[in-house]
C-alpha cells in the first residue's frame, strides 16, 4: 500500500511538474508559437506561375497573406497552424505553409515545422515533399466528393502524422479561399431563388431592418444645436437598410431591369447593400462629392468600421415594389471589403449640427441586418472526417482486432479453466502471439509506443483533440483496451499479449529453447537492478519531450518496435543491427528488452499499480517450500519468496499452469505421494446385538 502511494504521488507530481515547467521552443500555440511568415522565394515557388512570378510585395492578412505581382494579386498563401491549429501525433505544432491562386485552385503546399516520430526518423523529406505536392491542382470550388479520389492517399506507416497534415491543407485552403471571397463553404446568399413579394412581407422576413429617430427625439438631441431643429411630428430620419443580392429583395424592391444592373456587374465575392431612407436628414449628405467618401455612412461588424465609397455607390430613383411607403433617398453601395455579408452586421447614420458654443453636436442612427435563413442556400455537405473515413475504410483490421481482444478477455476470464490444461494453454499462448506479430503488427501496425504516452500528455495539457487519436483505429482500439485492462489485470494485458516485438521475442525464444540454446539465469539482485534503465528511459523521455520533442524521439529509438514492426527491417543498417542484438540477447535471456530497456512496459507498469483485481493465486509454500515458478518466470517477476511484483509481470499465465499441474507443481506431487503411502482404512468389525432374552 504504501509503494503504491508513493507511486501515485510521484506520477501525480510529476505531471504537475510538466505543466507548469518552462516550454522549450515550438510548442504549444500562443506568442510562443509564431506562424512562419513566406518571404519572397517561398512565395515563387509556392505560387509555381510559369513564366516566374515578379513578386512585388507580401501583405499580411487574416488570414494568411496576399502575393501581389506587377499584373496584380498573385495568390494568397496560408499558415495550417495559424488557420487549422494543425497538432500532430506529438502533441506539437504541425505547420504547412499552402498557396492558392485567384481561381480558388491550391498551387503548391510546404511542410515547414513538424516534430513528429515518423517524420523525424523514419520516412525522408523527400517522401513528404512528394506527398504535399501531390494536393496542387486541386481545385477548392469542386465538391469535394468529385475531387478526394484525386488527393493523395495517407502514407502507410505515418497514417496519423500524413492525415493531419492532409486535413489541415484541406481545412487551411478551404478556409482561406473562402475569407478572400474566392469559394462560398456554407450557407451563402440565394442568388436564384425568387419569390414574389410587398414591402411588408421583406419587413417582416427581415429582409430589410429599419430604425428611425423622430423629430421630437431629434430636437432634444440637437437642443444645444446652434440651429436647432424643430420639433413636431413625422420623421427626421427613417432608415431601412439590407442586401439587394437575394432576388426575392432586390428584383422585388427595383424591378428586374434595375436589378439586373446593379447585380449583374459585381465580381465574385461582392454583394450589395441597399440603403433607404426618409425624413428630413439625407442618409448620403453631399460632402462625398468631394471626399470620395460617405462620411455620413458607416458598415460596422464587430472590430471592423468601413465607409462606403463614391466608386461604389450606384443611385435609384424609385422602387417598383407594392405597398413601399413615401421615401426620400435611395442608395446602392458595394459591400466594403473586410464586411462578411453572411454574419450579421451593423448600418449607422451619424447626424450632426453645429453647436452653439462651438464643435457639433452628433447622434447616430442604427439598424442591425442578420441576412435571413430564407435567402441562404444550404450549406454543401462538409468533407468527412478523415478519423471517420479511416472506420469505415480499415473494417477488416478493426474487426480483426475487435475478435482477438474479445478473445483475450475471453481468456483471462477464463483463466483458472484453461490453466488447468497445459497443452491447451501452450497452444493458445503460441498461437495468440503468432497472430499478434503477424496480423496485429506486420499486418495492420498494431504496435503501441512510448511516443504515443507522450503525445497523451502533450494532449492533455495543451487541449485534447480525439480526432487525432481516431486516425488510426487499430491504436486507438488497442489503447482503449489496455486502459481497461490496467485495471482489471495490469500491464501484462498488453506486454504478454498484445505487443508485437514482445511477442517476436517470446516465440524466438521458444524456438531457442527447442533448438538447445541454454539460457542464462540472471541473479536476482542483478535482475532488480537492471530494471532502473526501463524507468529511468521513461522518466527521461517524458521530461525530454518537454524541451525538446525532437530530443525526446531521437532517445525513444531505444524502442525497437519501429524498425522491427512499423517498418519491417526496412530501414538504415545501425538500426536493424540494434534490433538484431536485442533479438539476440533474447535468445538466451527471455523478453529480454521487455525485462530491462522497454520504456513503454515502465510506463505501463506506474498506472498498474491501481489495478483492482488480482487474478493471480499462490500457496503458502510458494517461495518458502518450492520456488519452481520463480525459476520458470517468463520475465523473473517471481521473487525469493513467491510474491509475484505487478510491475514486471507479463500475465503469460504459466505460474498458473504450473500451480495447476500436478505433474510440475511439487507442492501437488507431494500431496499426491502422500495420498497414495496412507495405508488404507481398516473396515470396523460389526458386532452383533445381544440377543433378546424373553420372559415368561
Amino acid at each position: 500500500m504504501i509503494r503504491l502511494r508513493l507511486s501515485l504521488i510521484f506520477l501525480l507530481g510529476f505531471l504537475a511538474m510538466a505543466a507548469t515547467a518552462q516550454v522549450g521552443p515550438g510548442f504549444g500555440p500562443g506568442a510562443s508559437e509564431p506562424v512562419t511568415a513566406p518571404d519572397k522565394a517561398m512565395a515563387e515557388s509556392l505560387l509555381q506561375t510559369s513564366p516566374p512570378l515578379s513578386l512585388t510585395r507580401i501583405d499580411e492578412g487574416v488570414p494568411g497573406w496576399t502575393v501581389h505581382d506587377s499584373n496584380g494579386i498573385a495568390g494568397y498563401i496560408g499558415s495550417t497552424w495559424e488557420i487549422a491549429a494543425s497538432v500532430g501525433y506529438s502533441g506539437r505544432p504541425l505547420e504547412v505553409l499552402i498557396a492558392i491562386s485567384p481561381e480558388a485552385v491550391i498551387t503548391g503546399a510546404k511542410l515547414v515545422r513538424h516534430n513528429e516520430p515518423v517524420l523525424t526518423l523514419g520516412i525522408s523529406d523527400e517522401d513528404i515533399a512528394k506527398y504535399v505536392s501531390g494536393f496542387a491542382g486541386h481545385d477548392l470550388r469542386k465538391p469535394f466528393e468529385e475531387v478526394s479520389a484525386d488527393l493523395p492517399d495517407v502514407i502507410s506507416r505515418a497514417t496519423v502524422s500524413t492525415g493531419v497534415i492532409r486535413d489541415g491543407i484541406l481545412r487551411s485552403a478551404r478556409t482561406l479561399a473562402a475569407g478572400r471571397g474566392l469559394i462560398d463553404i456554407g450557407g451563402g446568399i440565394d442568388r436564384l431563388t425568387w419569390h414574389p413579394a410587398t414591402w411588408g412581407d421583406l419587413i417582416e422576413q427581415g429582409g430589410l431592418s429599419e430604425a428611425s429617430l423622430g423629430m421630437e427625439d431629434a430636437a432634444k438631441a440637437f437642443a444645444a444645436a446652434k440651429v436647432p431643429v424643430p420639433a413636431g411630428e413625422g420623421d427626421f430620419l427613417h432608415l431601412w437598410a439590407g442586401l439587394a443580392d437575394p432576388p426575392t429583395v432586390g428584383q422585388n424592391l427595383l424591378g428586374q431591369q434595375e436589378y439586373t444592373a446593379a447585380v449583374g456587374g459585381l465580381n465574385p465575392g461582392e454583394t450589395v447593400l441597399l440603403v433607404i431612407s426618409s425624413g428630413l436628414y439625407s442618409h448620403r449628405g453631399t460632402g462625398w462629392r468631394r471626399s470620395g467618401v460617405f462620411d455620413r455612412l458607416t458598415i460596422v461588424q464587430g472590430e471592423t468600421r468601413q465607409q462606403p465609397l463614391a466608386a461604389d455607390y450606384h443611385m435609384i430613383k424609385r422602387l417598383r415594389i407594392d405597398g413601399a411607403p413615401e421615401v426620400k433617398e435611395i442608395s446602392l453601395f458595394k459591400l466594403p471589403e473586410g464586411i462578411d455579408p453572411i454574419l450579421p452586421f451593423t448600418v449607422e447614420v451619424r447626424a450632426t449640427r453645429p453647436a452653439a458654443a462651438g464643435g457639433d453636436i452628433a447622434t447616430v442612427i442604427a439598424t442591425q441586418y442578420t441576412l435571413p435563413e430564407a435567402y441562404r442556400t444550404a450549406p454543401p455537405p462538409a468533407p468527412e472526417p478523415l478519423w471517420r473515413r479511416a472506420w469505415v475504410e480499415d473494417t477488416l483490421a478493426i474487426g480483426v482486432t475487435g475478435t482477438m481482444l474479445v478473445a483475450l478477455a475471453l481468456l483471462f476470464l477464463a483463466q483458472e479453466w484453461i490453466t488447468r490444461r497445459p497443452r491447451l494453454w501452450r497452444g493458445l499462448r503460441l498461437g495468440f502471439l503468432s497472430v499478434t506479430l503477424v496480423v496485429l503488427g506486420w499486418g495492420f501496425g498494431g504496435q503501441l509506443s512510448v511516443v504515443q504516452v507522450v503525445a497523451f500528455l502533450h494532449s492533455l495539457l495543451n487541449g485534447f483533440r480525439w480526432e487525432t487519436f481516431l486516425i488510426e483505429p487499430v491504436i486507438f482500439m488497442l489503447w482503449a483496451f489496455v486502459a481497461l485492462g490496467l485495471l482489471f489485470w495490469g500491464r501484462g494485458v498488453y506486454c504478454g499479449w498484445l505487443c508485437p516485438f514482445g511477442a517476436l521475442q517470446e516465440l524466438l525464444n521458444a524456438a531457442a529453447v527447442r533448438l538447445g540454446i541454454r539460457q542464462i539465469a540472471v541473479p536476482q539482485a542483478l535482475h532488480e537492478r537492471l530494471w532502473i534503465i526501463k524507468y529511468t528511459a521513461f522518466v527521461g523521455i517524458v521530461a525530454l519531450s518537454f524541451y525538446s520533442m525532437h530530443d525526446a524521439l531521437v532517445v525513444a529509438e531505444i524502442e525497437p518496435f519501429k524498425t522491427a514492426i512499423s517498418m519491417r527491417m526496412m530501414r538504415a543498417w545501425p538500426f536493424v543491427l540494434f534490433v538484431l542484438l536485442l533479438l539476440g540477447a533474447g535468445l538466451f535471456i527471455e523478453r529480454f528488452f521487455c525485462r530491462y530497456l522497454c520504456p513503454l512496459g515502465a510506463g505501463l507498469a506506474i498506472p498498474a499499480k491501481l489495478k483492482i483485481f488480482d487474478w493471480l493465486h499462490r500457496r503458502p509454500q510458494c517461495g518458502r517450500e518450492c520456488r519452481l515458478c520463480e525459476t520458470k518466470c517468463t520475465v523473473g517477476a517471481i521473487d525469493s519468496v513467491g510474491r509475484i511484483n505487478p510491475n514486471e509481470c507479463v500475465l503469460c499465465l504459466r505460474c498458473q499452469v504450473i500451480m495447476n499441474d500436478d505433474a510440475q507443481c511439487p507442492v501437488l506431487k507431494r500431496r499426491a505421494r502422500s495420498k497414495a503411502a496412507a495405508p488404507a482404512p481398516q473396515p470396523v468389525p460389526q458386532t452383533p446385538p445381544p440377543a433378546r432374552e424373553e420372559t415368561t
